[in-house]
Parts: structure tokens; sequence; C-alpha cells
């Protein structure tokens, strides 16, 4: 997208009022002149000190509206000063803290992160995150948790532990948001997986025990007279399953990175599975030991540099001591940077020894990821299938592999990047 229809698109995005009277004028005005709001509408679509012939002018919370989308958005990238029509928030870290301030004042959270990203690609706001005012004064999401993460190694000591608050809320958000569900699907799931011979009369799985014991039906009587019960068993003190997350950490993979470390601390604190978090670009480092607090496995991330997947998964390989309860999440935009065929065999490898296989290209909000489809084809032709997979699908994926069924691959990926 070029940078004029993104700013035509970011525009008519904030200027558009479903979310409640952050655009609004007053009620009986626009009762009053429906024209007037559409031409008052345009006016902030379009931008432009002379109006871009729509002949409306702005003033007061239209005209602080127009200025704070106009330094973001603006036609020329060149830094202005006063009220000239230009994108740029100068270089000083209070200029830029103000501007955040008025566009929270004006906008919706949504669409405040959105320009938020967007001030960071396009006026180059990272060096500015590294100020204590600004992180006090920016809107904390995912993405400008990712933002921290790639700049951590400049960041000055005494931004870093403003920085760590930044994360350390949003990582919380995040845990309350997922982690009541994702443990009450895996505690099930891991339930269900644990079989017994002789199950009480409430553990009945019955639709095993009746596949179990076909042979036995009785065409006279029109039943199954079953030999063998199966039946759900109840996850012990014991450690049933093994998880191993295996998360590329190149820059685009950030999202990704932040939601796994989340989902990597949650499965830990359960008892019934042994959990492993592994992050790799070239190289391979075990974050395991850190997985009782997310934020320090975060902080111990490096995002960026190349990748080397057949390396890492040399690496998860050599730690699985159970393959037949082990479950393999390989977190990747499959991007190969390491020995393409080696990685493949490694796979086939994994999936040979019992081990259960899960490759997503994210692990994220953002809609479809960019991927090596040549890689993702291959996988598949391994029965290993990519595809992306957002926080709220995780945990059924999750349960899907501990049981050992068939994946909820979304509609959207079925049968994506299969072999032709």
């Amino acid at each position: 997208m070029t940078g004029e229809a993104r700013t035509v698109e970011m525009r008519t995005t904030a200027t558009e009022a479903p979310a409640g009277e952050w655009t609004k004028g007053p009620a009986e005005a626009r009762t009053a002149d429906p024209a007037g709001e559409r031409l008052r509408r345009w006016r902030l679509v379009l931008g432009g000190e002379t109006a871009d012939g729509t002949g409306h002018a702005l003033s007061g919370r239209d005209a602080a509206m127009d200025d704070a989308l106009t330094a973001l958005y603006g036609k020329d990238d060149a830094p202005r000063t006063g009220r000239e029509r230009a994108g740029g928030l100068g270089a000083s870290a209070p200029s830029v803290a103000r501007w955040l301030g008025d566009i929270r004042t004006y906008f919706p959270t949504s669409v405040v992160q959105v320009m938020q990203r967007d001030a960071i690609d396009r006026l180059g706001l990272g060096t500015l995150l590294l100020e204590p005012e600004m992180l006090e004064a920016v809107e904390a999401d995912v993405h400008l948790v990712g933002t921290l993460l790639s700049l951590a190694k400049a960041m000055p000591e005494t931004t870093r532990e403003t920085a760590r608050e930044v994360v350390r809320k949003v990582v919380a958000d995040l845990e309350r948001r997922l982690a009541a569900r994702t443990r009450a699907t895996l505690t099930g799931a891991l339930d269900r997986s644990a079989r017994v011979r002789r199950p009480r009369h409430h553990d009945i799985d019955w639709n095993r025990t009746v596949a179990a014991n076909l042979r036995h039906y009785l065409p006279e009587h029109g039943t199954v007279v079953p030999e063998r019960l199966v039946g759900h068993g109840r996850a012990s003190r014991s450690v049933p399953k093994e998880v191993v997350l295996c998360v590329d950490q190149s820059g685009s993979m950030a999202s990704s990175v932040v939601y796994a470390s989340v989902f990597g601390a949650v499965l830990a604190s359960m008892r019934a599975v042994a959990t492993r978090l592994v992050v790799f670009d070239t190289e391979v480092v075990d974050l395991t030991e850190r997985l009782d607090d997310p934020v320090d496995v975060l902080f111990a991330i490096r995002l960026g540099g190349g990748t080397d997947i057949n390396r890492a998964l040399a690496y998860c390989q050599s730690r699985i001591t159970r393959p037949a309860d082990t479950v393999v999440v390989l977190i990747s935009d499959l991007y190969e940077g390491g020995i393409r065929d080696e990685m493949l065999k490694r796979v086939a490898a994994i999936k040979a020894s019992g081990a259960q296989f899960v490759s997503l290209l994210a692990l994220s909000d953002e809609g479809a990821p960019a991927y090596d489809r040549e890689h993702a084809a291959a996988l598949a032709a391994l029965g290993a299938p990519a595809f992306a997979c957002t926080p709220d699908l995780f945990p059924e994926v999750m349960a899907a592999a501990i049981e050992k069924r068939p994946l909820p691959i979304p509609d959207a990926w079925a049968g994506a990047d299969s072999p032709r």
C-alpha cells in the first residue's frame, strides 16, 4: 500500500464514528444539517490546508483532531513547524507525548493502537520509546511490547524498569484473558487422554468402548456386548504430557513471541504438563527455567536476526524423552535459513517417533501472515499442515494435539498449501 493510500485509509478509519462521540459535533447540528456533516467527515478524511475542495473549514475539536492526523499522515514526510500540513512529530519526546495524549483524547483505543504503530513505522519513533515519559504516555498493547523487545539492547537503565512495567501490564491483561480457558480446556483433554481399563460407570468413554468392541456385535439382539470398557482417566499427579514450544524470534514474529511466552507460562503452571520453551534465530536458547515469569522470558528474548529452524528442531528433538506423550509446537513463518531438507527430515523423524507435531505460522490476532509457502506445502505432505492460529483458538489446538485427534484448522487454512 502506498503512503498516500495508507493516509486516506487511516483518516477514513479515524473519522468513521461507530464507537462513540469522539468525532461527533452537537447532535442537533447533525440532525439539522446532514449535508454539512458529510462535508465535515470528507474534510477530515482528505486533510489539506485548503480543505481539498470541500469548502468546509474546521474549528475547535475537529481542528485538533485534524492536526493529530496530519502530524502522522501528512503528505510530506519532512518535519515542519507550526500548523503547516506535513507529516512529523518533531524530535523531542515531550512533543510526542503531547501527541499521544491528543490521540487518546480524540480517538478510541483500537484506533490509537493503530496510529501508534504507524507512528513508529512512518516517523521513526522507535528511539523515542527508550524515554520513560514516552512509555508512560503510550497505550500499551502486544505490538508495543514487540517494539520494546526489539529495542531492549539499546534501552538505557533509566528506562528499563518503566519498560518492564509496560510489558508487565500487557502480560497481566493477556493472562487474565487467556489463562482460565486454557487451563480448563487442557485439563479436560488431559483427563480424556488418560485411558483406564476398568473405569467407573461415569468415567466410561462410550464412543471408544463401542468402537473397541464392534466385533462382539450380536445382530439378533441389535447390540454390542463389550468385553473391554474404555474410560476417561483422571489427570494424576504425575506428568502425563510434555509440551515443547519452539518459537521463531525473528523480527516478523514479535506478536507471536509475546503470546507464546504467556501461553508457556500458563502451561508451566499446570502440574499435569511439563512445558519447555525454546526460542531461536540462528542460535537456540532454552528459556524453560524462566517460565515462572513471562516478563523475564520476554526480556531474555532478542528479536531479529536470521532463522535456523533445523537447528532449533534438532535441540527440541534431543530433549524428547517420551515421544508418545509429547507435543512439539513450532511457531515460525518457515523462512528457513538453515538446511531445508534436514529440517523436513527432522519433522518426519519427530512424527515417526510417535510425538505430535503442530506447525503454526503465527500465534496472533493479525490475520494471514507472510510465510514460506513451499515449506508449508512440504510440511503438509508430511502430515503436519501449517496454519495461522489466534490466541483464542490455541487452547483448542493444544487439546486436539494432546488427545491425538484432528487439529481444528480454521476454514481459511483448510487445504491451503497442500501438495498438488
